[in-house]
């Protein structure tokens, strides 16, 4: 796909994709199964209530992990809520290492977990009795306000990758200028800004590897959590399903209170309110990205609004976007976690950004 002439901004530093990565494949695939680093302190697990028991109905928790600075700073310390793909989760290899960068930056991290993610130690599926989807930005929203209420924080800031970005700019639309003063700063990577094109091009026959992996484990999941709530999931619905999109249609849809796939595609989607968005955001997306799809009409709307910068580079896959790595000036080759790295300081108030300027300066982003 071409990459349209956008102006590129000159306080971001530009992509050179790594050599032999220069196709967006290539790009998704190796940034999927590289083998990153993890230096974070142990996190402390935090179950959130996001939606409450409704007649028989359990009360809705997600699971997060969390990792704190020091109880003195915490507050003034800019805290980045990190939010994963479809079928991903706050161990994916995205979100830990933009945790590793923002925690070396002296930064409060919040992986967040969806609805139903987050693997068997906590069992998150018996956590909620309703599946996840692209609409439920509600949770960022409750999350984000547990912790601001609870620590007293200063500085929030949303990161969101693939189907996680989608929600992070969902909120910061529907919230418009009534966001909180404390959200500083929103960052989507890769983000399913306009569900039905890009469902529709994973059933491309160049996509369906991903495809297949994608429906794989909603599959599995689906049959997990009807297993965990036999009275309201019918495992015999998902037999014969063969795309995302027909699994949308047939479950996501059913038991998310969608009339049906392009329903759900139309009122998920953030497409609808990125014009009332109005804090600053970042879009980063690669022309070359295999699936995700931007429509003519959405590029006018963040073309018009002055709150978004859009980076749109020719190359960098999906959630990859991998550079050759300058071990010497401490940059590891991932651009898009740096670039964001260096959104989010740039727009954390007052003494917070003061005091970590030393510390960005000895992690270069550039």
């Amino acid at each position: 796909m071409s990459c349209p002439s956008n102006p590129w901004p000159s306080e971001f530093p530009p992509f050179h994709p790594r050599r032999w990565l220069t196709n967006g494949h290539l790009q998704t695939i190796a940034g999927n199964f590289l083998p990153r680093p993890n230096h974070l302190p142990p996190p402390v697990a935090e179950l959130i209530e996001v939606s409450p028991a409704q007649g028989t109905q359990i009360a809705s928790r997600v699971l997060c992990e969390c990792h704190w600075q020091p109880a003195a700073v915490r507050a003034e310390r800019p805290t980045v809520l990190i939010l994963h793909g479809l079928e991903g989760s706050s161990n994916s290899q995205y979100v830990i290492g933009n945790a590793n960068k923002f925690w070396n930056a002296g930064c409060n991290i919040i992986r967040m977990n969806m609805r139903n993610c987050g693997g068997r130690k906590y069992e998150t599926a018996k956590l909620t009795p309703t599946l996840y989807h692209s609409g439920l930005s509600k949770d960022v929203k409750r999350v984000m306000e547990f912790f601001l209420e609870r620590e007293h924080l200063q500085s929030v800031s949303l990161i969101g990758y693939s189907m996680g970005g989608n929600l992070v700019l969902k909120l910061a639309g529907e919230l418009g200028s009534d966001a909180p003063p404390q959200l500083t700063s929103v960052v989507g990577v890769s983000p399913v800004i306009d569900l039905a094109p890009s469902v529709d091009a994973l059933h491309a026959p160049q996509n369906r590897i991903y495809e297949r992996k994608f429906l794989r484990a909603l599959l599995k999941r689906f049959r997990r959590k009807a297993a965990f709530f036999p009275r309201a999931f019918d495992p015999h619905i998902a037999v014969g399903i063969s795309s995302v999109r027909e699994f949308d249609n047939r479950i996501t849809a059913l038991y998310s209170g969608f009339q049906s796939a392009d329903d759900y595609y139309d009122r998920a989607a953030s497409a609808r309110v990125l014009d009332r968005i109005a804090v600053p955001t970042l879009l980063i997306h690669a022309c070359d990205d295999p699936f995700i799809r931007f429509l003519p009409e959405t590029r006018a709307l963040i073309e018009a609004n002055p709150h978004i910068t859009l980076l749109e580079t020719e190359h960098g896959g999906h959630c990859a976007f991998l550079a050759t790595p300058e071990p010497a000036n401490g940059n590891d080759g991932y651009w898009a976690e740096h670039t964001a790295l260096r959104f989010v300081l740039s727009h954390a108030p007052g003494t917070p950004h003061d005091a970590l300027s030393h510390s960005c300066a000895t992690n270069p982003v550039s």
